[in-house]
């Protein structure tokens, strides 16, 4: 079937996935809540997929208003499907694209076929390149980037190698391996002392694999090393640590038009006078509140624009990127990560810089939905 719509079926189906199992589950369901909220029905029929923190596929509850935070309660996949409901399948196989739905003790139903997959999952499982993957052996076209560049930008590590090679402007960082941990952690111990000898304290100690600021803890000495690497720990067994940066945090967002990829008006992340930094609760339960655009000279706002689009094209991203920058206080930029599937929440920073830059919500939507309708799946 192309990716097309079809006389029988004149609208293209969308299947719209969100959830999964990473730490950024209830994060997923909020992005899909908007997104569900902003496609246009007369033009697409949209099948809401929601993956349980257990990796169940099931069908759920086309209501955007139940994926929403109620009374500082994030929402979940599970209470949007009702109980004992069977799971979902998308088949392997390129020649078939119909879903299925499996309900305990009935015959299996077919759901129809899928034309586009919208995967609005944050995270290890789902942007990472592991469902990228999945699409990519079922032939089903897909909103965002590859499986490689999914990958990269998921690993704060390979993504700092790729853009240093790329010549691209990295702050100072170690890795801590899972089995180096394990194994000598006195000697891991060490590398950030004298990491942090070399570039001072305070340090940040991240999951290498996670987002949305989940695990992450500023450390102002060495008798909070080990607490902050244990709790980055629960997120990924691979920890990153940084130098801090001194400046501004500047935020821009990438969007591939029929010409190539172009960069919104960049948007500053104040500081959070009750948060040490940009932490989870400061984005998505306080609502911190970033500047649209950000307050720049011309020179560095072309600058940054400039390094998100070097960053897109060097991880060979496709469809949309976030990408994060701090502009240090002697006035240089420094690219801290991309985000391959930023959020889409109300109050996310993506949306509201390409709202600024005269593509709105809706649009934004339906040009990312168009590009993947368009472009084939497999080697490209």
């Amino acid at each position: 079937m192309s990716s097309q719509s079809t006389p029988q079926n004149p609208k293209p189906r969308v299947a719209v996935v969100f959830g999964g199992r990473s730490s950024e589950h209830a994060i997923s369901v909020l992005t899909a809540g908007a997104v569900l909220r902003a496609i246009d029905r007369t033009r697409y029929d949209v099948l809401p997929i929601g993956i349980t923190t257990d990796g169940r596929w099931a069908l759920t509850a086309d209501d955007p208003e139940r994926m929403a935070i109620r009374d500082r309660e994030l929402p979940d996949v599970e209470r949007l499907t009702e109980p004992g409901t069977g799971g979902v399948l998308l088949p392997v196989d390129p020649a078939c694209r119909e879903v299925v739905h499996c309900e305990p003790g009935s015959v299996p139903t077919v759901l129809g076929e899928v034309d586009v997959v919208f995967p609005v999952l944050h995270g290890p499982y789902g942007e990472d390149g592991t469902l990228q993957g999945l699409l990519e052996l079922s032939g089903v076209p897909y909103v965002g980037a590859g499986v490689l560049s999914s990958a990269v930008g998921m690993d704060k590590e390979y993504m700092k190698r790729v853009f240093g090679s790329f010549g691209l402007p990295v702050g100072p960082y170690e890795v801590i391996r899972p089995r180096e941990w394990e194994t000598s952690a006195a000697a891991a111990r060490k590398r950030v002392v004298d990491f942090a000898a070399e570039h001072g304290w305070p340090v940040f100690v991240k999951p290498a694999r996670a987002g949305s600021s989940m695990g992450i803890s500023k450390v102002d000495d060495l008798t909070g090393l080990d607490e902050a690497i244990e709790e980055a720990r629960r997120y990924d067994p691979k920890v990153v640590v940084e130098a801090l940066l001194r400046g501004r945090e500047i935020e821009c967002g990438v969007l591939e038009f029929e010409e190539g990829p172009r960069a919104s008006v960049p948007a500053e992340i104040p500081p959070v006078s009750s948060h040490a930094f940009y932490d989870f609760e400061a984005k998505y339960i306080d609502s911190a509140q970033g500047i649209v655009p950000a307050p720049l000279t011309p020179s560095e706002t072309l600058r940054v624009q400039e390094l998100a689009v070097r960053a897109f094209e060097a991880a060979s991203c496709e469809g949309l990127v976030r990408a994060d920058f701090f502009l240090t206080d002697d006035g240089e930029f420094v690219i801290n990560e991309i985000n391959t599937m930023p959020g889409f929440t109300p109050i996310s920073m993506y949306p509201r810089m390409w709202q600024e830059s005269g593509v709105s919500y809706p649009e934004l939507v339906d040009r990312l939905l168009q590009a993947a309708l368009h472009r084939p799946t497999g080697l490209r």
